[in-house]
Parts: structure tokens; C-alpha cells; sequence
């Protein structure tokens, strides 16, 4: 007990006057246990006061608002190679170390048409540490799966969308339609006999094409691939019909007679193949074009997200960037992260209506 000590004793009966010794040396114990005990609590608050001060200041100024010096790794959800991994490259090329101090790795996880990716990234630490390079097909996955373990809007932080690809709508030069009237006009007249090439089942390719005809009423059978590669080796063969290329496959290649754009999925025609029209322009409310973009896991603070985003959105005015993307048939876009969740959404949104009325699927 924090009490008198026996030395003590002669002192208190000594200083505090009263008629009974006793008296007087009870009252004293208890004086002194009251402010030795009062002096022992101010100072336990004082500490544990000053305590949780430091603590609380380093989480509301510090690590919360910038990002760490460890490494950034962007998340790719293909497996090496492809014009993904060349773009995400060129991004973790010029950023670790020159817009940014971090180093920025590069990690693969490829399967299940990227949702393995996505889990992923939806269960990181929401420190901006661990990004992915999302592309159309994160749209679809609620169209597509009934159980998915993440939701693509609350679970994740979209940061910026980096670029878009332009797609062209292309068929075997040996088939009778040479203009997209004419293949609209051949397709409803021969239901299920065109066979249109997609780069795999659920994937943006697959789900562009039964949007489009089903808005031009007509019927196609789709035959899915493991990428573009084999998709258009297998078009210039005839083997199949038709497919979506990517703007500059296709420049070369029709240049060269392979095969045979007849018009552009996208908003806007192009200079690269003149008086090729849109699909919008004979569908009205039709476009498709592809993209990629820079997403984390849900809770990443407004600081690091600010990072993050002006680092994107400088790299892609970076000459060797722009040229580099262009070779690749990528267009730089750089967008608020507002914008890019906009996006996002209504191509959400999309994909439920087209997976829903096609009955695509790709639960067991």
C-alpha cells in the first residue's frame, strides 16, 4: 500500500496539533494517501494523454495522405504479353522513380476472364500499394457471375481511366458484303450462318457482338478464341466471318487485302481509313470501344488517390508513352477519377442488359 512509512511517524505527530495523538496521525495518513494519490493520477492522465496525442498524429497527417516508400505493384489479370502488359510496362516504366519515387513491380494473375485479379485487388490493403489495370472485361463480371465475391463499384477505388482502343468491324474479303448495310441486310437473311470470332467467351468481344445483333435484329453464331491473334488468323482464312479488330491490325492488314473493314465500332470515323463509317451511324445509340484504367481497393484516402491520378494523367502526355500506345492502336486519355467511375457504371449497367437478353453466362 502507498501509505506513511514508520519513519514517518514521529514527523506527523510532531507538525499536526490536536488533543489525541492517535487522532492526529490517522488524519495525517489520510491527507497524504489523498494527495499522493491525487499527484499519481494527474500525472498518469498527462501521460496517457500525451500518449494517444502521438499516436493519433502520424494516422491524420501522415502515412493516411501520401503514399509509402514501398513499392507500387500494378496488378495485370492476363498472363504475360499482349498489348496490356506492353501498356502497363510503359506506365511502370515512366512513373517508378521519375513522377513518382516508388518503384513500380508488375505482378500476373491471370484467370477466370480477370476476376481472379479483381478478388485480389478487392482484399489489398487500401494503401495505393496495390493497383490493377482493369480493361472492359471488369465491367461484365457482374453480368456474367451470380456470385462474385467483390463488388466492382463499393469494393474498389477507380483511380483514372489511362487510354481506349478503337475497335473496326471486319469480314474475309471473299464474302459477298462489302459495306455493314449490306452485311445487316445478309445476317438477317441467313440466320446463324455467319460466324463471328470473339477473343473468348464473356469477354468484351463477345458481348460487343451480341449487342450488335441484337440491335440490328439478326443472328450470328459466335465462335470463341484465346486471344485475337488466333481469332483473326482464323478470319483471314475464312474460317470465320467476321470480327472486331483493333484499329491498327487492321490498317496493315487491309492495306494488304486480308481483310476487309466495313465500319468503325466506335463515336468517331478515322483518318487511318477514310470514309469508313461508324455502326452508330446506321444503329443509332451504338458504340463500343475498349479501355484500360487504374483501380485499387475500396477505402484508399483522398491524398494517395490525388497521387496517384496526376501520375497518370502526366504519363500519358509523355511523347515516348503517346508513341508507344499509338503502335499498340491505343489512344491516351487520362480522366478524373469521377469520370472514370461514371464510366464504368454505365458500362456496367450495359453489359447486365446484353448478358441478360443473350443469355450469357459463364457460371457452371
Amino acid at each position: 500500500m502507498n501509505g506513511i512509512r514508520l519513519e514517518e511517524y514521529t514527523e506527523f505527530r510532531e507538525r499536526i496539533p490536536g488533543s489525541s495523538p492517535a487522532l492526529r496521525i490517522a488524519q495525517a495518513y489520510r491527507n497524504e494517501c489523498q494527495r499522493r494519490f491525487t499527484v499519481k493520477l494527474s500525472t498518469l492522465s498527462q501521460l496517457a494523454a500525451t500518449t494517444l496525442l502521438s499516436m493519433a498524429v502520424p494516422m491524420s497527417v501522415g502515412a493516411a495522405d501520401t503514399l509509402g516508400q514501398k513499392p507500387v505493384t500494378l496488378i495485370i489479370a492476363l498472363a504475360p504479353g499482349g498489348s496490356v502488359d506492353v501498356e502497363t510496362r510503359l506506365y511502370a516504366k515512366h512513373i517508378g522513380g521519375n513522377l513518382l519515387p516508388q518503384q513500380f513491380l508488375i505482378d500476373y494473375k491471370p484467370g477466370a476472364s480477370g476476376a481472379i485479379a479483381a478478388a485480389y485487388i478487392a482484399r489489398a490493403v487500401p494503401d495505393g500499394h496495390t493497383l490493377q489495370i482493369i480493361s472492359t472485361s471488369f465491367t461484365a463480371f457482374p453480368a456474367l457471375y451470380k456470385d462474385l465475391s467483390f463488388d466492382t463499384m463499393k469494393d474498389f477505388t477507380h483511380i483514372s481511366q489511362v487510354s481506349t482502343k478503337h475497335f473496326v468491324l471486319a469480314v474475309n474479303p471473299s464474302l459477298p458484303y462489302k459495306t455493314f448495310p449490306e452485311y445487316v441486310a445478309y445476317t438477317r437473311a441467313n440466320p446463324d450462318k455467319v460466324n463471328m470470332a470473339t477473343t473468348g467467351a464473356g469477354g468484351s468481344g463477345h458481348l460487343a457482338g451480341a449487342w450488335l445483333h441484337s440491335m440490328i435484329n439478326a443472328k450470328a453464331t459466335f465462335v470463341h478464341y484465346k486471344g485475337l491473334s488466333p481469332a483473326v488468323i482464323d478470319l483471314i482464312a475464312g474460317r470465320v466471318q467476321v470480327s472486331l479488330v483493333a484499329l491498327q491490325t487492321t490498317v496493315s492488314m487491309f492495306k494488304s487485302g486480308k481483310i476487309r473493314p466495313i465500319a468503325m465500332m466506335g463515336s468517331s470515323r478515322t483518318d487511318l481509313i477514310p470514309g469508313l463509317p461508324t455502326v452508330g451511324e446506321f444503329v443509332p445509340g451504338y458504340t463500343f470501344e475498349s479501355y484500360t484504367g487504374i483501380s485499387g481497393p475500396s477505402g484508399i484516402s483522398a491524398g494517395v488517390v490525388r497521387q496517384l491520378n496526376e501520375a497518370f494523367a502526366k504519363v500519358v502526355k509523355v511523347p515516348d508513352v503517346i508513341k508507344a500506345l499509338d503502335a499498340e492502336g491505343s489512344v491516351p486519355v487520362g480522366s478524373t477519377p469521377g469520370e472514370f467511375a461514371k464510366l464504368l457504371q454505365i458500362e456496367t449497367d450495359r453489359w447486365k442488359k446484353v448478358a441478360k437478353d443473350n443469355n450469357i453466362t459463364l457460371d457452371e
